[in-house]
């Protein structure tokens, strides 16, 4: 049951420290903007509490029932992605179209269209097997259908999902057996998309130059978040200024609550507190690394790998923007940063990694094992209660 209780158990420390960071990032502007200091993190705690219940009963599921949800969970998530096409149902934010509002509800379709494309690549290319030494078993329908929801995505200019569709994609063929060549190709194609992507842009490239200290970056426009994440980092010192201390969040670091909330932990909890962030999540690599080692079936090992590049690929992401290792791209931290539709689906996404960690061998009779022993012990004490009442 190692692999159940690390996967579990590191996600939900990082959820339990997300809801407590997102209280204290949004207090100030939630109170601007509403009057009370406690709408963001309301927002986000619902979110989770609707999450919670339906990532346990998934963790419950077998691994036969998961696989057989693939292809209709790949189908819905692309027709989701298909609403970023509608003029009255499109919102944009920050320069990214990817939002779609229903019934005064806002979500982001590209979130589902991570969680589909994980457990349908895993369904896929197990199948396949064998067949994945030739191109065309490589590129039909796996790859075709990866490119299509991707393209949807870059259509609405959120080159950060873009980025972590393809680490997820890489991360289900690498483990399905895709021969290196091929990796090697496809590398060189998606530096050519990056660049044509990146070099028309102007906003794009001042952001490349600002990373490298070239170019003349405006302090207080393209430069501004990365140098106050910096600033707030750099406050927090071994233990930090305390929680609910942070001088960032007073509308001097935007997207505090957001896309730079590990700035916020490094103020308030210092060194050691975003050292427990990366702890976290380390622990949560090593559970997802064990679950793909271990378990027999294929199925489980792509999708696990998918999952897993997705979520760990978007972590060190964000950490690396946050402190200036990578340029400002716009992602959250998984379970960390405050997000309705990227926390549901992550943790439904690990919920699925569960009930794979439930099937790994050893584990049903380890499950098993403990409710016998746990029985046994209620036996023992039931009478004794009844006894000495």
């Amino acid at each position: 049951m190692t692999s159940y209780y690390l996967v579990g158990g590191s996600a939900l420390l990082l959820l339990l420290l997300g809801l407590v960071m997102v209280l204290s990032s949004s207090s100030v502007l939630s109170l601007q903007s509403s009057g009370t200091p406690f709408t963001t993190f309301l927002n986000q705690a619902r979110f989770a509490l609707l999450a919670l219940p339906v990532a346990w009963g998934i963790s419950r599921l077998s691994v036969s029932w998961i696989r057989r949800l693939a292809w209709p969970g790949m189908a819905l998530a692309a027709l989701m992605q298909t609403l970023v096409f509608i003029p009255g149902l499109q919102v944009a934010a920050g320069g990214n179209a990817g939002w779609v509002v229903i019934a005064g509800q806002n979500f982001q379709p590209a979130e589902f269209g991570k969680l589909g494309l994980a457990v349908w690549l895993g369904a896929v290319l197990a199948a396949k097997g064998r067949l994945l030494r030739h191109w065309y078993h490589v590129l039909f329908p796996a790859v075709f259908v990866a490119t299509g929801i991707l393209a949807m995505v870059l259509y609405t200019h959120d080159l950060g999902t873009a980025l972590v569709i393809m680490l997820l994609v890489a991360g289900a063929l690498w483990v399905a057996g895709v021969p290196l060549s091929m990796f090697t190709l496809a590398a060189m194609a998606g530096s050519a998309a990056a660049a044509f992507l990146v070099i028309p842009s102007s906003n794009r490239r001042d952001r490349i130059a600002m990373l490298f200290g070239m170019g003349d970056v405006d302090p207080m426009g393209l430069g501004l978040q990365p140098r106050r994440a910096l600033q707030g980092l750099g406050t927090g010192g071994l233990s930090g200024v305390g929680l609910g201390e942070s001088r960032s969040k007073w509308l001097w670091l935007p997207e505090a609550h957001h896309d730079f909330i590990f700035a916020i932990i490094g103020e308030e909890l210092g060194l050691l507190g975003a050292l427990l962030v990366l702890v976290l999540f380390t622990a949560l690599a090593l559970g997802l690394t064990r679950v793909v080692r271990r378990h027999p079936d294929r199925f489980v090992k792509i999708a696990t790998a998918a999952i897993g590049a997705w979520i760990l690929g978007q972590a060190l992401i964000n950490i690396g923007v946050v402190i200036g290792v990578l340029p400002v791209i716009g992602l959250p931290l998984p379970l960390v940063s405050a997000g309705g539709s990227a926390l549901v689906t992550t943790m439904v996404a690990l919920g699925i990694v569960l009930a794979f960690a439930r099937n790994e061998p050893g584990a049903r009779a380890a499950l098993a094992a403990r409710r016998s022993s746990l029985r046994a012990h209620l036996a023992v004490v039931a009478p004794r209660s009844r006894r000495s009442s």
